[in-house]
C-alpha cells in the first residue's frame, strides 16, 4: 500500500511518496532532510546529496528518486520507480515546446546505471530536463547515466539521447543549465517550423607569451578562420601568461571578465587560440556558461564543413574522433549532440556515443580504410615513376594561393576561394614544360600554425604525396605582413613530415600587391626563388623555367654505346630511367637516356668512345 507522509514547515507542505511500507523513522527523517538541500544553479546535484542518496539505497534495496526545479529546490522525493510520483504544474510546462523545468535523479541499487525503457518513457513523457540514474554499490556512486531530449522526430515525437557511464565527478560538473537552454532552442526552434540560425556570436581569447607570434596577429587570423566556420566575431580579448593556469588556461580574472562581456554582448560561443585540455574546457563552460572551443577544434570544424570525397571525410572524423576520445568524460560531446554548431560538426561526429570502447574501435576500422586508399595512392604513384614523369607538389601556408597557381598552370578549375583551407582534397594535373618534359603537378591542404597534431596524423595518406614528390613548390603570400612566421610554419609541418631537406623552389605569390621595391629584391635574391602573382598570370614563364631546370638538375643525360652482347641492359635502363632515343648501328646501340645522378657510374663505361665489341 502506497503511504504519504506529510511535513510542515509554515506554509509550505512537502511529502515523500511511494511505497513506505518497512522504513524506519530515522530512515524517513533523512529523506525528508533533504528538502533542505538546494544545488547551485546550473549544477545537476552536489557530491552531497548523491551520496546520501547512495547510502539510502543501500540500506532499502530501493530507487530514489528525486525532483529538482531549476532553482536547484527539490520539489519532491519518491521512494520506488519514477512513476510513483504526481509532480506540481509549473510555468515551464506550459508550451508544448519548451521543457518541464524538472530534473529527476534516481538510484539504481545495483552498479549499473543504464537508464530502462520506463526511465525513459518518463522522460518523454514529462519533459524531463534530465532523466539520470546513479547506479549504486556499497553505499557509494559508482557510475552515472543519464538521458535527455535532443530535439524533434519526423513525427512530432521527441528524439531521446543518452550518455554514460560517467564517473559522479564529470556529472556534478555537467553545465546543466547550458544544455537546457540548448534543448529549448532547438523545441521552439523546431515547433515553430523554422531552421536554426546557423551563425554564431563569439568572443576571441588569446595569450601573448615570450618567442609566440604576436598575439593580435595571431587573433586575427583566428577571427579569420571563425568566420570561415561561420562564426560572427563580437570581440578578441588576451592577457600576458608566463605559462597557462592549470583550471582555466587564462586567469581567474579574466574569466570573470569574459563572464561579463558574455552579459553584456550576448556571445554564445568563446573560441581560445591555443589547445585547451579537457578540464580546462569543462572548467570554462561552467563558469562562463557557454560552448567553449579551442582552435583545434574550430579547424576541425572547418575541415568537417569542406571535406567532400570519401576519403577526405575518413580523415576529418579520424582526427575528430582522435581529438573527443580524452574529452568524453566532460559536457562537450554530450552538447555536440543538440543539433550543430561550431566544433559540432562533421562527419559521424554528432551519433558519436560517450563509449571509449566503440569509439576506439571506429578509430580502427577508419585507420584500416585510410590504409586501404594509402595503399591504391601507392599503386598509382607506382605506375608514374614508373612512366618517369617527375612529380611536383604544391605546399604553403593556407590561403597563399596554391590552388590559383594550379590553376594557372593546368586549367586544373580547382576551387580557389578567398578563404583558409578552402582546398583539402589534393588534386593532380599534368604540366608539359618547355622542350616536352612533363610533370605531375599536385595542390594539397594548406598548412597554418598550430596546426592540429591529429589532422598531421589523420592526413597523413594524402600527404604522402608530399612526401613522394621529387620538387617542393613553397607557396608564400609575399603580400602578408606575417609571411616569415607563415613559412615558418609551414617548414615545422615538413619537418614533422621528415622532408624539410628535399629540394624546393620558393614562390613568392601576390608580389604585385608589394610597394617596397627593396623587400621584392632581397626576396628575389635568395636562390631557387622567384616572384609572381598567380591571379594575374605574371611572371608564371619564370617559374617555369626554374622548375625545369631543377627537374633536370635531377637527371643527367647521357649517350651510351652498348655492345650487342649487353643488350639486356636496355631493359633496366628503361626500369631506372627515361630513354629518350634507341638506334641500332653496326657498332652497338647508341641510347640516350636520362638517369638519376646516383646511377651515373653504374652506366659510366658504357658512354660513347669508352668501350668496345669485345
Amino acid at each position: 500500500m502506497v503511504q504519504n507522509i506529510l511535513i510542515k514547515e509554515g506554509d509550505c507542505v512537502t511529502k515523500i511518496e511511494g511505497n513506505l511500507s518497512g522504513i524506519r523513522k530515522n530512515i524517513l527523517d533523512i529523506m525528508e532532510g533533504l528538502y533542505q538541500f538546494t544545488v547551485p544553479a546550473g549544477q545537476t546535484i552536489t557530491p552531497e546529496m548523491a551520496n546520501i542518496l547512495a547510502q539510502i539505497t543501500d540500506q532499502l534495496n530501493r530507487e530514489i528518486a528525486v525532483y529538482f526545479n531549476r532553482r536547484g529546490q527539490v520539489i519532491s522525493i519518491a521512494v520506488g520507480d519514477t512513476r510513483t510520483v504526481k509532480l506540481p504544474e509549473t510555468s515551464s510546462r506550459r508550451s508544448a515546446w519548451r521543457l518541464s523545468g524538472i530534473r529527476c535523479i534516481h538510484t539504481h541499487p545495483t552498479d549499473n546505471s543504464a537508464l530502462s525503457s520506463m526511465d525513459l518513457s518518463s522522460l518523454k513523457d514529462m519533459r524531463f530536463d534530465i532523466m539520470a540514474a546513479l547506479g549504486v554499490s556499497g553505499g557509494e556512486v559508482v557510475e552515472v547515466s543519464f538521458g535527455y531530449i535532443a530535439g524533434l522526430t519526423d513525427d512530432e515525437g521527441f528524439e531521446v539521447q543518452t550518455a554514460g557511464p560517467l564517473t559522479l565527478e564529470d556529472f556534478v560538473n555537467l553545465n546543466l543549465t547550458f544544455l537546457t537552454t540548448q534543448i529549448d532552442r532547438i523545441l521552439e526552434t523546431r515547433g515553430r517550423g523554422t531552421k536554426l540560425a546557423e551563425s554564431e556570436r563569439a568572443i576571441l581569447v588569446g595569450v601573448e607569451r615570450q618567442g609566440n607570434w604576436d598575439v593580435t596577429d595571431s587573433l586575427a587570423e583566428l577571427a579569420q578562420l571563425a568566420e570561415t566556420a561561420g562564426a560572427e566575431v563580437v570581440k578578441a580579448v588576451w592577457q600576458k601568461r608566463d605559462r597557462p593556469d592549470a583550471s582555466y588556461f587564462i586567469g581567474r580574472g579574466k574569466v570573470e571578465e569574459i563572464c561579463e562581456l558574455r552579459q553584456i554582448t550576448g556571445i554564445n560561443l568563446v573560441i581560445f587560440d591555443d589547445e585547451l585540455s579537457p578540464a580546462q574546457q569543462r572548467n570554462l563552460e561552467q563558469v562562463i556558461g557557454v560552448k567553449v572551443i579551442d582552435r583545434t577544434a574550430l579547424i576541425l570544424d572547418i575541415f568537417a564543413q569542406r571535406a567532400s570525397t570519401h576519403e577526405g571525410k575518413l580523415q576529418v572524423e579520424l582526427a575528430q574522433l582522435q581529438y573527443n576520445l580524452p574529452r568524453l568524460g566532460g559536457q562537450g560531446l554530450v552538447l555536440s549532440r543538440l543539433g550543430g554548431g561550431i566544433g559540432t560538426r562533421g562527419p559521424g561526429e554528432t551519433k558519436l556515443e560517450v563509449d571509449r570502447r566503440r569509439i576506439r574501435s571506429r578509430i580502427s576500422d577508419i585507420n584500416k580504410e585510410i590504409e586501404q586508399i594509402k595503399k591504391h595512392r601507392e599503386l598509382h604513384r607506382k605506375r608514374r615513376k614508373e612512366a618517369r614523369i617527375p612529380s611536383v607538389a604544391l605546399v604553403g601556408y593556407t590561403n597563399a594561393g596554391k590552388s590559383t597557381l594550379l590553376n594557372t598552370l593546368s586549367n586544373a578549375g580547382v576551387l580557389a576561394e578567398d578563404k583558409l583551407f578552402a582546398t583539402l582534397d589534393p588534386t593532380t594535373r599534368k604540366v608539359t614544360l618547355a622542350g616536352g618534359q612533363e610533370l605531375l603537378i599536385t595542390d594539397t591542404v594548406g598548412f597554418i600554425q598550430k596546426l592540429p597534431h591529429q589532422l598531421v596524423a589523420a592526413f597523413r595518406a594524402t600527404l604522402e604525396e608530399v612526401v613522394q614528390s621529387d620538387l617542393l613548390l613553397h607557396v608564400i603570400d609575399a603580400s602578408h605582413q606575417r609571411f616569415q612566421e607563415q613559412s615558418d610554419a609551414v617548414f615545422s609541418v615538413l619537418r614533422e613530415l621528415g622532408i624539410s631537406e628535399k629540394p624546393i623552389i620558393t614562390v613568392y605569390n601576390k608580389i604585385d600587391k608589394i610597394d617596397n621595391p627593396y623587400l621584392v629584391d632581397r626576396l628575389l635574391r635568395q636562390p631557387d626563388s622567384v616572384g609572381i602573382s598567380a591571379l594575374k598570370e605574371s611572371q608564371i614563364d619564370s617559374l617555369l623555367d626554374i622548375i625545369h631546370n631543377k627537374v633536370r638538375q635531377q637527371v643527367i643525360d647521357m649517350d651510351l654505346l652498348v655492345p650487342y652482347n649487353d643488350s639486356g641492359l636496355l631493359a633496366r635502363l628503361y626500369d631506372s630511367g627515361s630513354v629518350k632515343s634507341v638506334d641500332y648501328a653496326a657498332e652497338g646501340i647508341h641510347i640516350k637516356v636520362s638517369l638519376p645522378p646516383e646511377l651515373i657510374n653504374t652506366y659510366q663505361k658504357y658512354t660513347a668512345g669508352e668501350i668496345t665489341n669485345d
